[in-house]
C-alpha cells in the first residue's frame, strides 16, 4: 500500500495517463537507485581487493566501521551429477521453486505437455504508451511537483 492515499482521478483515461506519469517517475527514480547501487559496489570492491593487500581485516571511517568478511558459498559445477544427486535422494529443497517463464512457454508452443504446470492468467495492464506528453503536463489531477517535465 502506498504510504499516501492516492487521489484517484475522475475518469479511466485520466487514471490512464497518471499511471504513464506515476510508472515514468519510478523508472527515474530506480535509475538514481540502480546509479548509487552501482557506486555502491564499486567502493566495497575496492575495499574488498585493497584491504587483503594490506593484511588489514577492516577499516573505520567517521561514520562507520566495515570488516572484509569471507563465508563459503556454494556453487554446482557439474549440474548433470548435481541434478541427478537431487533426483536419486529426492532433495528437492536443494532447488529453489520456480519456473522459467519462456522455456515453459517454448515447450507449450511446440505442444509439450508439462505434468503438473497449469496455466494462470495473470491480469495486468498491457505496455504503457504516451501519444501526448504535452497534454499530460497540463492534467488538472497531477500536482505540480509530479508534472513531467
Amino acid at each position: 500500500m502506498p504510504k499516501d492515499k492516492i487521489k484517484m482521478p475522475k475518469t479511466l483515461g485520466a487514471c490512464a495517463d497518471l499511471v504513464w506519469d506515476l510508472r515514468q517517475r519510478r523508472l527515474e527514480a530506480q535509475r538514481a537507485v540502480d546509479d548509487l547501487a552501482a557506486q555502491e559496489s564499486a567502493v566495497r570492491e575496492h575495499i574488498i581487493q585493497t584491504l587483503p593487500k594490506s593484511e588489514a581485516r577492516g577499516v573505520a571511517g567517521s561514520l562507520c566501521r566495515v570488516t572484509v568478511v569471507t563465508k563459503p558459498v556454494p556453487r554446482v559445477e557439474d549440474w548433470p551429477k548435481f541434478y541427478a544427486y537431487v533426483a536419486k535422494t529426492k532433495a528437492f529443497d536443494l532447488l529453489q521453486r520456480r519456473l522459467t517463464d519462456a522455456a515453459v512457454r517454448e515447450r507449450w508452443e511446440a505442444g509439450d505437455k508439462l505434468p503438473g504446470v497449469v496455466e494462470f492468467n495473470a491480469v495486468t495492464l498491457s505496455s504503457l504508451s504516451c501519444f501526448n506528453r504535452s497534454a499530460l503536463s497540463s492534467c488538472s489531477f497531477l500536482e505540480s511537483s509530479a508534472r513531467p517535465r
